[in-house]
């Protein structure tokens, strides 16, 4: 009869030994090799009458250790089914030479594998948390600038003959020459679309008035300044340095196009907000600076949450069995890793092991779960943010069985859940503090948003 003992070898690492006896599998083996001389085509046999012992010698040494290995997963998993250890990932079998097995001399076997237990822990205290709320107020320039976008947007593109504004978008063919102005023979040559803003004072000015197939000549820095400079450099594709800047290029006008913009009107409004009735430019503007806030409130919110992150990934407490975690990214994939490898991953590899273990703890004590009805109710926005607001229209009973073929894709429920109950955890978590204010500038923000996790 098969034995199961548990000891522990290290730190939050055991080690299950599983011993076999002749009984555990010899029976199963006999009866599989049966079963195979009665399916077996081989020549000079009528089918099912093909001897046992042909079958144990062409197959034997197969169905052998197959058995040998099935009723040792077999104890393993009613072993962990039983007793239910906490345990990361699944067992690592330890080092054991099956080509010692031999169907003709059946014995006692013994197998080790090693499993890492997850470790006891506290979440750090939230009242120690120095967590900040940095808020984006929405200015009238932030109001006035987002208006002359969609106005611009919401525009009709127009090509003048000549270039007069500073909005004018030029298409220009940029060829590279020496000082004089000599094209350069298997230089750079490349077509670009650049604003006349973009251009520095000298140039635009020498740019105003020109028309269609008008050429001027210019050096690269003196033509464009600060990030305008990084910007052309970069669609040029030459490398970002002095002696890149400092190139001459003959700049012909290809296409010279100007938006005129919408004129703010009813019909601009209902454009910009479908399926309201906003009638007039301050309503427009209302409505306008509600939505913008709430863009920076969300990422303000995404930004707190952030610091919720870190805030418990590096205060909480755990250790890991670091070891056992090792040699099992190092042999528990389906290709084996190199030592090197695995210390590369390592650290990145117990950060996410960490944050899954606090994510379900907090997810455990607080009884956090996400129902059918709000996966329904998150499908059926995602598929109304889709349309953009745009009216569906009286009929709208296609949208209930869109829905239920959505609910059907099991990496969209999947993902639509993760997504719900990470919001719900840092829900949770933030009704933990009270984050201190701190007014910020978008730029500042956004800033802030590079180190989002």
């Amino acid at each position: 009869m098969a034995t199961v003992a548990r000891e522990n070898i290290a730190l939050l690492n055991d080690k299950i030994t599983i011993k076999l006896s002749k009984e555990d599998y010899l029976p199963v083996f006999e009866k599989k090799v049966k079963e195979y001389s009665k399916t077996m085509n081989v020549p000079g046999f009528r089918k099912g009458m093909v001897p046992v012992g042909m079958v144990k010698k062409m197959y034997g040494p197969s169905i052998f250790t197959d058995e040998v290995l099935k009723a040792v997963e077999k104890e393993l998993m009613d072993y962990l089914k039983t007793e239910q250890p906490d345990i990361f990932a699944q067992p690592l079998a330890m080092e054991s030479d099956i080509r010692k097995m031999d169907y003709k001399e059946p014995a006692d076997y013994e197998f080790g594998f090693e499993i890492g237990l997850k470790p006891a822990f506290e979440l750090a205290p939230f009242s120690t948390a120095n967590i900040t709320l940095h808020k984006v107020n929405v200015t009238e320039a932030m109001l006035q600038e987002e208006v002359d976008r969609m106005l611009v947007k919401a525009g009709n593109m127009t090509e003048p003959e000549t270039i007069t504004d500073p909005e004018n978008a030029l298409n220009i063919l940029f060829t590279e020459t020496d000082a004089a102005g000599n094209i350069i023979e298997a230089g750079l040559e490349k077509e670009n679309s650049v604003l006349l803003k973009y251009f520095t004072l000298t140039v635009a000015g020498e740019l105003t008035g020109l028309g269609k197939d008008s050429s001027i000549n210019i050096q690269l820095n003196k033509a464009f300044e600060g990030d305008n400079l990084a910007m052309i450099t970069e669609d040029l594709g030459l490398p970002k340095d002095d002696a890149a800047a400092e190139k001459f290029f003959q700049l012909r006008i290809v296409k010279i196009a100007l938006v005129e913009k919408s004129e703010l009107n009813e019909e601009f409004y209902a454009k910009i907000f479908p399926g309201t009735t906003i009638t007039t430019e301050e309503e427009f503007r209302s409505k306008l600076r509600e939505e913008i806030q709430q863009y920076w409130d969300g990422q303000s919110r995404n930004q707190l949450h952030d610091q919720l992150y870190h805030y418990l990934l590096e205060k909480t407490d755990i250790v890991f069995p670091d070891t056992f975690l090792k040699r099992w990214l190092q042999n528990g994939g389906d290709k084996p890793k190199t030592a090197e490898q695995v210390e590369e991953e390592f650290p990145m590899f117990s950060n996410q092991l960490k944050w899954t273990l606090i994510t379900d703890k907090i997810t455990k004590q607080n009884q956090l779960e996400v129902s059918q009805q709000e996966l329904k109710d998150a499908m059926l926005a995602e598929v109304m943010r889709y349309f953009g607001g745009a009216s569906l229209g009286d009929d709208t009973s296609w949208l209930g069985a869109y829905v239920d073929r959505m609910m059907k894709d099991e990496k969209q429920v999947e993902a639509t859940y993760h997504r719900l109950l990470t919001d719900k955890l840092f829900t949770w978590a933030q009704s933990q503090v009270t984050p201190a204010e701190k007014e910020v500038t978008p730029d500042e923000l956004n800033a802030m948003q590079h180190h989002h996790h």
